[in-house]
């Protein structure tokens, strides 16, 4: 919905917000000159690289690269949409946001929908405390939930008599809880979705019920259903137990990813307040990038059985595609037999926390999977390995975590460099083994992120530009890291970025990296009209066709003008420096 807001108001919006008093009101800052220092809200640090500049109205991290404005980090910090965020930052200033007439009519629309979800799930609580919650309340007290954490998940109870619901609410409630599903009326009939069920509530990101599961106390078929999708209620993008994490832990630096309600609530019972799970039958990319946009550390947690490892499996695949460095995710299988929910009341709070402090790494867990079955001393099954393996490494974005595990491969594989190295020394230069290196050669194409690496060093004028694409993109995290260093910098022409690189100790050890392993640098006109073309789509078309105007039009550059000499150059991407 930012569409619907104009985008002149955004811009006063964000003008009349003190950048430093609005992230002064969530974290502690220092004065450094001009500036602001703190340790980052968004990764776990202990020495402060989080830099605020109210005059410039940004933010940037040298630690973990979050950068932006005021309403970036409003959505950051308290997980929020653009429009929830503006609408926050518009109350802080006394302003009200000056939707059209269709976008207030949708806003309205969502607000109905959730006033009466949130109706509902007052009734189920009230009917969990009454005569007919009895057998419900004795369920949660077997699986050892006490009060207060029922009021802290608002646990409910949907009684089995097919309309108590729909009959409790008044005329203009009835209609949205039917839109929602909560109330069907398929037959012609209303009739409550939910009966004899034990309800939990799914939240949003400002604790607006968005939609239920219901867990069923007799012999339903189904034991756990959910709402159907709704105007509200998108499955894939939701996260139960996310809002009651943020309440507990102000600043989540990673999440226990679990299967299922009663596992997130048990844990939570025990004192692990960070449990959260996905809805749905998998973990996919939906799911993946709601969480990473909480945190940059996952955890998940499977049951040991073979569905469980179908399921561990199915997220690890999803998540290669996301991965960049930076990012950290973990696996935690149960012991056979066992869940969370059970485990912890079984073992304590301590013990299951050293299995989540001990989860294996994505990259241990990928070449266990992988290697299960083999016999690596084969060299049929090394084979098989890297036949595995290779498809899976190639879904992942170009980083320093993909190259170390192509290597891992390798080595897991026995071609290793070294090895390939002795046989080359042992068979002189240019015989079989120098043959076999050049097929074995990894040959990883560029990333975007790379791409607008590269362009950032050929052009530090771009900066600006880069740094405004990769807020809205956390593909571009190490681009908007090093656009986030020049702008600090105050860094112009490629002289300067090449002068502070060189002599500027913390900035070359943290940006130097970024092209190592680059075997085949592409030329600069390449190199910034890739940059280009990810700015600005339809101006580098523009370019393209202009160029190959100048250049049919004449035969030779002895043909061109001056101006149209010049106007090649600058369109080529070419420089003095």
């Amino acid at each position: 919905m930012s569409g619907l807001i104009p985008q002149r108001f955004v811009e006063d919006l964000l003008d009349r917000i003190d950048l430093a008093e609005l992230i002064g009101s969530r974290v502690t800052l220092k004065k450094a000159g001009g500036n602001y220092k703190a340790r980052c809200p968004f990764h776990d640090e202990k020495t402060p690289s989080f830099n605020v500049r109210p005059d410039k109205g940004f933010y940037h991290c040298f630690g973990c690269g979050a950068h932006g404005d005021a309403i970036s980090f409003v959505r950051e910090f308290d997980g929020l949409g653009f429009t929830d965020a503006v609408e926050e930052l518009a109350r802080r200033a006394g302003m009200e946001v000056p939707y059209d007439q269709n976008a207030r009519q949708e806003m309205q629309q969502a607000r109905t929908l959730t006033d009466a979800l949130d109706y509902a799930s007052r009734f189920y609580q009230g009917s969990l405390r009454g005569q007919q919650g009895e057998f419900a309340r004795d369920y949660l007290k077997q699986r050892g939930l006490d009060d207060s954490i029922i009021e802290q998940y608002m646990l409910g109870y949907a009684p089995g008599t097919g309309t108590a619901l729909f009959d409790s609410a008044s005329k203009d409630l009835q209609a949205p809880l039917i839109e929602t599903g909560t109330v069907s009326d398929r037959y012609g009939r209303p009739r409550d979705l939910f009966r004899n069920r034990v309800m939990f509530p799914i939240r949003n990101s400002r604790g607006k019920t968005i939609a239920f599961g219901g867990r069923a106390l007799g012999d339903d078929k189904a034991k756990y259903i959910n709402s159907p999708e709704s105007d509200v209620f998108h499955k894939s993008r939701e996260i139960y137990g996310l809002y009651e994490a943020k309440q507990s832990i102000r600043q989540l630096d990673k999440l226990l990813v679990v299967e299922g309600y009663m596992d997130v609530i048990a844990l939570a019972q025990n004192g692990i307040h960070f449990a959260v799970a996905t809805l749905g039958t998998a973990t996919n990319q939906d799911s993946l990038s709601a969480l990473l946009k909480q945190v940059r550390h996952l955890v998940f947690c499977f049951d040991g059985d073979q569905a469980g490892y179908r399921a561990a499996d199915k997220a690890m695949e999803n998540a290669l595609e996301l991965l960049t460095d930076g990012l950290h995710l973990q696996f935690l299988m149960m012991p056979d037999g066992e869940d969370p929910d059970t485990l912890v009341r079984k073992e304590g709070a301590e013990a299951f926390q050293k299995r989540i402090d001990g989860a294996t790494p994505l990259s241990r867990y990928l070449f266990n999977r992988q290697s299960e079955g083999l016999d690596l001393t084969l060299p049929e099954d090394r084979g098989e390995l890297k036949a595995r393996t290779e498809p899976l490494l190639r879904k992942m974005p170009k980083s320093t975590l993909r190259d170390a595990m192509w290597h891992e491969m390798l080595r897991l594989c026995g071609n290793n460099r070294g090895d390939w190295q002795n046989r080359r020394q042992k068979n002189g230069k240019g015989g079989y083994s120098e043959r076999r290196v050049q097929e074995q050669r990894i040959d990883v194409k560029l990333s975007k992120d790379t791409q607008l690496c590269l362009a950032l060093l050929e052009a530090p004028d771009m900066a600006s530009e880069i740094a405004e694409l990769c807020r809205s993109s956390r593909q571009y995290r190490q681009a908007g890291q090093f656009a986030g260093w020049i702008l600090e910098a105050g860094i112009k022409d490629r002289r300067s970025l090449i002068y502070q690189l060189a002599t500027d100790k913390r900035a070359r050890d943290q940006f130097y990296g970024l092209f190592d392993g680059i075997e085949h640098v592409p030329a600069r006109e390449q190199t910034l009209a890739g940059a280009r073309e990810m700015l600005n789509p339809n101006q580098e078309v523009a370019r393209k066709q202009r160029l190959a105007s100048l250049l049919s039009e004449k035969r030779s550059l002895a043909d061109l003008t001056a101006e149209e000499r010049q106007e090649l150059k600058a369109l080529s991407g070419q420089s003095d420096d």
